[in-house]
C-alpha cells in the first residue's frame, strides 16, 4: 500500500467506558522512560519514582547510591480501553536494552537495570509471554534478561525529576544523546523490514472482533463527533489542512476510533503534501479492507478499516 491518504478524524483513541489503570516498568533512567511512555496514546501520565526496595520514601541520592534495593521506576497510568497492557509491554522492549542485566546504557548498577514488576498472575502472564516472544524471535544477539518481579511498593521521586524532559529539556537532550540510548534503539528497531514481531504483538492492543459489537448508527451518531460519525459512516472528506492529525509529529499509534482496532504507526507517516494524513502502510495489511470506488466519475481504491468498517479514505 503506497502514498495512502486517509481522514483521520476517526483515527483517534477508542471512546472509553473503563477505568484508568497502572503498570509499573524499570527501564535505566527515569527521565527516559518516563519520556518514551508520554509519547504513547492511551497513557495519561508517567510518574518516575522508585520501586523494589525495603527502605521507606528513599532519596535520589540513596537509590542511585545503589544500597537501597530500589530501582528507578515508573509508574504508567493508561486507559485500558485503549492501550492493553500487552502493548504497554511492546512499547517498553522498543525503548529498552533488555539483553543488560547490569544497568541501562550509561547507567550502571541494579538500581538502573530493566524490570517489569507485575500486580497479578495476569500481568505476569503476559509479560513472560512477551518477553519469550521477543527472545524467540532472534531480534538481538543476546538473550532477553529483563527481569519480570512482583510489585511491592513504589515512591514518587522528587519533584525536580517529575517531567525532567519538559522543565530542562536541554539538559535532557544532552543527556539522552551522550548516553547512547537511542542510537541502541535506532539499531534495533528502525528497520522497517524487521517488523515480524511487532506486527504480532501490536495486534494485543485490540481485544479482538470477539469482544466488539459495532453500535448502530443511530447510537454512533450520539457518541462520535459530528465529523468523525460523517467520515466513518457516511464516507464523507475533511476538509484538507484543517484536521487535527494531518501533520500531527507526535510518536503513537492510530486507532479506529469506534472499534479501537489499530491500524497505523507513526513511523510510517509521511508528508504527501495533501493536507490529510498519509502512510505508506498499514500496521498490518489484515487491519484494512480495500475496495473500489468508482464515485465522482473515477476508479480510486476506498480503505476501510476491517472490523468496525469505518471510512478511512
Amino acid at each position: 500500500m503506497r502514498m495512502l491518504i486517509l481522514t483521520l478524524a476517526l483515527l483517534a483513541s477508542a471512546p472509553s467506558l473503563a477505568a484508568e489503570a497502572t503498570a509499573y516498568f524499570a527501564g535505566g533512567c527515569f527521565w527516559c522512560t518516563e519520556a518514551d511512555f508520554e509519547k504513547l496514546d492511551g497513557v495519561s501520565d508517567a510518574i518516575s519514582g522508585y520501586a523494589g526496595g525495603k527502605e521507606p520514601n528513599p532519596t535520589y541520592k540513596e537509590v542511585s547510591s545503589g544500597n537501597t534495593g530500589h530501582t528507578e521506576t515508573v509508574k504508567v497510568i493508561y486507559d485500558p480501553d485503549v492501550v492493553s497492557y500487552q502493548n504497554l509491554l511492546a512499547w517498553f522492549w522498543q525503548h529498552i536494552d533488555p539483553t543488560d542485566a547490569g544497568g541501562q546504557f550509561v547507567d550502571r548498577g541494579r538500581q538502573y537495570r530493566s524490570a517489569i514488576f507485575y500486580q497479578n498472575d495476569d500481568e505476569k502472564s503476559a509479560a513472560e509471554t512477551s518477553r519469550q516472544a521477543l527472545d524467540d524471535s532472534g531480534r538481538f544477539d543476546k538473550p532477553v534478561v529483563t527481569e519480570i518481579t512482583r510489585f511491592t511498593t513504589f515512591y514518587a521521586a522528587e519533584a525536580y525529576h517529575q517531567d525532567y524532559h519538559r522543565s530542562n529539556s536541554l539538559k535532557y537532550k544532552y543527556y539522552r544523546y551522550r548516553s547512547g540510548r537511542d542510537q541502541f534503539l535506532e539499531k534495533h528497531w528502525q528497520d522497517p523490514d524487521q517488523r515480524t514481531w511487532l506486527k504480532d504483538d501490536l495486534s494485543s492492543i485490540w481485544r479482538g472482533p470477539e469482544h466488539f459489537t459495532r453500535p448502530d448508527d443511530a447510537t454512533l451518531e450520539k457518541i462520535l463527533p459530528p465529523l468523525s460519525y460523517q467520515v466513518a459512516r457516511k464516507d464523507a472528506t475533511e476538509r484538507a489542512f484543517s484536521n487535527p492529525y494531518w501533520d500531527l509529529k507526535e510518536e503513537g499509534i492510530y486507532v479506529d476510533i469506534v472499534s479501537g482496532e489499530p491500524l497505523f504507526l507513526s513511523r510510517d507517516k509521511y508528508d504527501s503534501g495533501t493536507g490529510w494524513p498519509s502512510f505508506t502502510r498499514p500496521i498490518d495489511d489484515a487491519f484494512v479492507t480495500l475496495h473500489e470506488d468508482n464515485s465522482l466519475w473515477t476508479t480510486r481504491t476506498e480503505v476501510r478499516s476491517r472490523h468496525a468498517d469505518s471510512h478511512l479514505g
